[in-house]
């Protein structure tokens, strides 16, 4: 079977060498066999490599990552650790979804509604409706003369 450098891998995978590496120091990637000082991978690193990307394509972490290797009985088929993951990943991804929701409408209520002359005061209405915004079918705010 041929051996392939690190450079050769990392062509392959586009990655830096010092990605993989880093990849063998943490146990994503088990070690290269060594021939005359230098790393000497299967083809097989190339194919776990090519999945390291793609998991971290899709927001995974390392440890994510890690578990998907290592954090099932060896029997179990790969197909069945990627569902397992990607259910829980999907479970964060769907909760960030509506954080990052509600937050834009905070941020295009705010735009609208704000009519603060300064930040003490601005932080005064916030205390005064417990920090919420108004709701939509409120109406603005009066501007407090300025001093």
């Amino acid at each position: 079977m041929a051996q392939l450098s690190i450079s050769q891998v990392a062509q392959q995978v586009g990655l830096r060498p010092s990605a993989i590496r880093y990849y063998e120091e943490i146990g994503v990637l088990p070690r290269a066999r060594r021939e005359g000082g230098q790393r000497r991978y299967e083809q097989t690193a190339v194919y776990r490599l090519a999945v390291v990307r793609r998991a971290q394509e899709v927001g995974f972490s390392l440890d994510e990552i890690r578990q998907l290797f290592f954090g099932f009985r060896p029997a179990t088929p790969v197909s069945e650790r990627w569902n397992r993951i990607a259910e829980r990943k999907l479970q964060e991804l769907d909760a960030a979804i509506d954080r990052i929701r509600n937050m834009k409408e905070l941020l295009q209520r705010l735009k609208t509604r704000c009519a603060c002359d300064t930040v003490e005061q601005c932080g005064a209405g916030i205390l005064r409706r417990g920090f919420q915004l108004p709701s939509p079918g409120d109406p603005p705010r009066r501007r407090s003369p300025r001093l």
